[in-house]
């Protein structure tokens, strides 16, 4: 597999902080720069060779012109096995996990693993097939928050939840049809949310895995949410109980 290019100033810091080996870093902007000076440091911290580049050239190198002036080149991104993220929960009684049924806009990808990281999730779960993977897009959406939690993917989601419910989750589906909310199901115990498609939402036979079924109640003139939106809601509604929970 070929190397990747990791662009802007969040996801190429928590590149450098992550595990991944990174190779070169390139830089378009003034050694002033607090930011760029940081991930310089970091750079040189962890060996790797900092190069100069006008911003056209990072333009080029990242395929957007969205890099900040900072681009890194790493190798792909590892993605986590199912088994070890159900490994790394087995002792966690309030573990959190986020189930992706073929999400396809690297944007809400991104998205969802940041808010996901920010909810304290133990990991997420992609699908192989009609999904979009962990991309420089995905990555630079995410803020690095790729960097930060494992995310697997699978070929199989059905037998995953399957999988998920033998390890002790329950399984909660997002579906705009659904007559129970989110704001009345008591949320405890291991959690794995299930987000699903952008327009199809979540498939039937993944959707026959679920133990509930879900909605966000609407008001207004617009029928649904944004997949990445709904699921960062639901996510929060979790932590929003478990710290009332706490108190």
């Amino acid at each position: 597999m070929s190397d990747e290019i990791v662009y802007g100033i969040n996801a190429v810091t928590e590149a450098l902080r992550g595990e991944r080996k990174s190779f070169e870093l390139f830089i378009a902007g003034s050694p002033d720069d607090r930011r760029l000076a940081r991930i310089v440091q970091l750079a040189n911290e962890r060996g790797v060779a900092v190069r100069s580049r006008q911003k056209p050239d990072i333009t080029r190198l990242a395929g957007s012109d969205h890099h900040q002036g900072v681009a890194l080149r790493v190798e792909p991104f590892p993605y986590s096995d199912l088994e070890d993220i159900i490994a790394a929960t087995a002792a966690a009684e309030d573990a959190l996990v986020l189930l992706l049924d073929s999400i396809q806009d690297p944007a809400n990808l991104g998205s969802m693993v940041r808010s996901a990281a920010c909810a304290g999730a133990s990991g997420i779960v992609i699908t192989k097939d009609r999904s979009v993977g962990v991309t420089p897009s995905v990555e630079r959406v995410s803020a690095g928050a790729v960097e930060t939690l494992p995310i697997a993917r699978v070929t199989n989601l059905a037998q995953t939840l399957e999988r998920l419910k033998e390890a002790g989750f329950w399984i909660y589906g997002l579906s705009d049809e659904a007559s129970a909310t989110i704001f009345r199901q008591k949320f405890s115990g291991k959690i794995a949310l299930l987000v699903g498609n952008e327009g199809e939402g979540i498939r039937p036979l993944v959707r026959k895995g679920c133990d509930v079924i879900l909605s966000i109640p609407l008001h207004g003139g617009v029928s649904s949410l944004n997949a990445a939106v709904a699921g960062s809601i639901a996510l929060f509604e979790v932590v929003r109980q478990r710290e009332l929970a706490v108190k």
